[in-house]
């Protein structure tokens, strides 16, 4: 006679059987069987998939239609799959049937660890919440950190990740963000102001000299109608009368800044050529006292002799 499927599964159980239910320990008085940690196992592992996709799906689609921009899309993203996450969590305890309370003495002990320990981790950790939640900065922005500009590509629970204009990936822990100051180049918006020196020597005309830095400025695409463009005479230098550009312009990241600041001054020196006006640069007059004349001595070479 020939043996059902269902036979072969009944038989595959009863071997599979002394497994599954062979006891690990004993939580709060409820048993930890094998089968219990493989099913909260698989469920981990599922859940957090799921948990993932569902939340990229509402970042990506859902909240950019609800009206939030990159950066409060992502940071709503984040927060989702962590809710879901914990969620996922709470579940798989629930399978294994391991009350929470069961955990009151591993949290203390987990409490002492982060005592002795761990105070990094969880300030990033809390930092990173912080973070997400009222979002001084969003991924997108262009930011300054000392002297590291970047924008920030990716913001986790632990820490931020940055990009320079060289495609250099920074790594900064959450908990920097809040201790440190941070220059947010485009937290509200990306139009910021920059301030570009000039100077010219001494006897130039300070009328033309003005007409040309402004038009230098409005010739440029990129540069924005309102504000209005200005040029200010700033002062009397030591070498040089200091004038200064201020104009407004919407910038992504350094390099889109630093492309314009190098297209005015290339059209700055074209035009101070075309009218001959010249760029001051250091200089030191020496006055000589002509009342007093100056004494030469010549020594020979290796002359031991000195100078009266």
């Amino acid at each position: 006679m020939g043996v059902t499927v269902g036979e072969e599964l009944s038989r595959l159980a009863e071997r599979v059987e002394p497994f599954w239910s062979y006891g690990l320990l004993s939580v709060g008085g409820t048993p930890l069987t094998m089968g219990k940690v493989i099913s909260a196992f698989l469920f981990l592992g599922l859940g957090g998939l799921v948990a993932r996709q569902v939340s990229r799906a509402l970042g990506r689609r859902v909240f950019p239609r609800m009206g939030f921009d990159e950066g409060g899309a992502h940071a709503f993203e984040q927060l989702t799959f962590y809710v879901l996450l914990v969620s996922v969590v709470l579940i798989a305890l629930r399978i294994v049937q391991i009350p929470l309370t069961a955990f009151a003495v591993v949290g203390g002990a987990l409490a002492i660890g982060i005592g002795f320990g761990s105070q990094n981790v969880v300030n990033n950790f809390i930092s990173g919440l912080i973070l997400l939640a009222e979002r001084p900065i969003k991924v997108g922005d262009m930011i300054q950190l000392d002297d590291v500009w970047g924008n920030v590509e990716r913001i986790g629970l632990r820490s931020t990740r940055i990009r320079t204009g060289d495609n250099v990936h920074i790594i900064v822990p959450n908990a920097t963000f809040l201790e440190t100051n941070v220059t947010n180049w485009t937290h509200r918006n990306p139009e910021v102001r920059l301030k570009i020196p000039v100077g010219v020597i001494y006897g130039s005309p300070v009328a033309d000299v003005k007409r040309l830095l402004l038009q230098a400025i409005t010739e440029h695409p990129r540069i924005l109608e309102k504000p209005e463009p200005i040029v200010l005479f700033r002062s009397f230098g030591d070498d040089s009368l200091l004038f200064e550009m201020w104009f407004w312009v919407r910038i992504q990241n350094y390099t889109s800044r630093a492309i314009v600041e190098s297209d005015i001054h290339e059209r700055v020196d074209e035009l101070f050529r075309e009218a001959g006006l010249v760029i001051a640069f250091p200089q030191r007059d020496v006055h000589l006292d002509a009342a007093r004349p100056l004494e030469i001595t010549m020594v020979p070479p290796g002359s031991s002799e000195e100078r009266p």
